[in-house]
């Protein structure tokens, strides 16, 4: 047989070898990913060229690498990327396409030969009916007939035209099915005539250049980036009530479509830009200028079109419910100041379907203080809100969308900002129905003096603890703020007493105790008053 593979021509062995390389590490990045193959060889020492084939078009030629590793040393000399065209492929598709269309016309031909056949059958039925009508039906009828006769006649016409119209329908039916298919394949075929779709049958290899001194065996290691690869962080927030901890959650959500799946591989997900050159970079001028300078150019912002086809792919999937793959992993791999790395133990399946594939980075419990939010001028509800402090020691939380459980109830979500080792951040738990707030205008009067008019307001607030135990509540309530100069506000009077803050803002820390006990309740009033001259209407001013 020959080989497929150049010869040596000093030898009878092949030049070339074919590397089964399966991928065996993936690092993600923001919007790449480094996928690593490694596969053993076998050399008889007359090799010089060692191929991995079968490569995605998203892979980035100038990122390829290859690392040798064995008890005997092997000397690379080298290694480059090829673009295989798959111009039999292409052909063989067009072939059998080609096939089909034809097949499909034959069945085409004859449904429309046996519908003629059928329907010139059903006319001689319909024809001779109308004839018997016209021969018995008439004065001077040549023969005599029975009634039976004449009803057993109209039985076998009514049978005979009902199953021709039967098999008409059904064949029509074929016939339209037919048609579809025929549309479709045409379609198809079209299409295949179009440059682009013959690239997607195309691929890379990456052809590793070696001078083996005799036979060895060894193992080859070949990586390269790919577009079209991004991870997010999400995060899970569970707490309970009366708990002084949060269970945070650290996941990533995982999608590609690079174009090969990654089945059992070891992933990485890192915050890194990976660095396609050798050369150290070089610092540019670093220019600053007064704010009424003419403005420097915008920068070109545009992203890497295979990136931006990825995100506009997995935009439209954004509200469909989809069944994620769930890793879980407890290793961080290192934090090196803003750039973080995770490493996700075991084996991870991530498909190249463009869907998001979900993995566990870790799960911790942190530290936290609880404390009750209420804004009566908005809500007559208590809002329970946790200040969160991440670990000293602890890896920086990336920004992203969390999910807060409380009790086991998805009580929202909420957009975590970056949080830096050793940073406090904060946590809207949702609204809890143990703590009743009122709020009531109970006093609003009027004074004329004389070109000015003064408005008194007075509201009464009350807070009420229905839980079994104490709790505190941060109260606040908001006055006017005047934007004329004509328009004056006071703060009167606040029980208990307290200052105005900024913006016109109110704010009392109540100690509640539990319902069975005393001081469960607590009232408060505060009172203000709007001056303006009479003449002047105040706008916004609904109460």
């Amino acid at each position: 047989m020959r080989s497929a593979y150049p010869m040596n021509p000093e030898t009878s062995f092949p030049a070339s070898q074919s590397i089964v390389a399966p991928i065996a590490e993936v690092t993600v990045y923001t919007n790449q990913a480094l996928v690593t193959r490694r596969g053993m060889v076998s050399l008889t020492g007359y090799e010089r060229e060692l191929i991995v084939s079968e490569l995605p078009l998203t892979l980035q030629t100038d990122s390829v690498r290859a690392k040798v590793s064995g008890s005997v040393p092997v000397k690379l000399l080298g290694v480059r990327t090829e673009k295989v065209f798959a111009s039999e492929t292409f052909a063989k598709r067009v072939v059998q396409i080609s096939q089909q269309i034809r097949q499909l016309e034959e069945q085409q031909r004859h449904l429309r030969d046996i519908l003629t056949s059928v329907g010139l059958q059903r006319d001689f039925v319909r024809g001779l009916g109308e004839k018997s009508v016209e021969r018995y039906s008439g004065l001077n009828s040549p023969e005599k007939i029975s009634l039976n006769e004449i009803e057993e006649f109209l039985n076998f016409l009514g049978q005979q035209h009902g199953e021709y119209a039967k098999t008409i329908a059904q064949r029509e039916r074929e016939q339209q099915e037919i048609d579809r298919q025929l549309e479709a394949l045409r379609q198809q075929r079209q299409q295949m005539v179009q440059p682009a779709y013959k690239d997607t049958l195309s691929s890379y290899k990456i052809v590793v250049t070696v001078e083996p001194a005799n036979a060895l065996d060894f193992e080859l290691e070949v990586s390269y980036l790919v577009n079209r690869a991004i991870w997010t962080p999400v995060y899970d927030l569970r707490t309970s009530s009366g708990s002084k901890r949060v269970n945070l959650r650290y996941l990533a959500e995982v999608r590609q479509k690079t174009g090969e799946d990654w089945m059992g591989v070891a992933l990485k997900l890192s915050t890194a830009k990976p660095a396609l050159t050798t050369l150290p970079p070089k610092l540019k001028p670093w220019y600053i200028d007064s704010l009424d300078a003419t403005p420097a150019p915008a920068l070109d912002l545009r992203e890497d079109t295979d990136f931006a086809e990825l995100e506009a792919l997995l935009a439209d999937e954004t509200d469909a419910v989809k069944k994620q793959n769930v890793v879980e992993t407890q290793k961080v791999v290192s934090s090196s100041g803003s750039v973080v790395t995770f490493c996700v133990d075991g084996g991870c399946n991530i498909p190249a379907d463009a869907a998001a594939h979900k993995v566990v980075i870790f799960s911790q419990d942190y530290p936290c203080r609880t404390e009750y939010v209420a804004v009566p001028r908005l809500f007559s509800f208590a809002y329970l809100e946790a200040t969160v402090k991440n670990n000293v020691l602890g890896v920086t939380l990336l920004p992203g969308k969390a999910n807060i459980f409380r009790n086991n109830t998805l009580v929202g979500t909420t957009q975590l900002e970056k949080v830096a080792p050793g940073e406090e951040f904060k946590l809207n738990l949702g609204v809890d129905e143990g703590l009743k707030v009122e709020r009531e205008l109970v006093e609003r009067e009027v004074e004329l003096m004389g070109n000015y008019r003064r408005t008194t307001y007075g509201y009464r607030l009350a807070v009420t603890n229905l839980r079994a135990r104490a709790t505190t509540i941060r109260l606040i309530e908001q006055l006017p703020v005047s934007r004329n100069e004509q328009i004056k506000v006071h703060l009167k009077s606040t029980n208990p007493p307290i200052g105005l803050g900024q913006m016109g803002q109110l704010e009392w820390l109540l100690a509640l105790q539990r319902q069975s006990r005393g001081k469960h309740k607590r009232e408060l009033y505060y009172q203000f008053t709007v001056e303006h001259p009479a003449d002047l209407t105040v706008v916004s001013l609904d109460i």
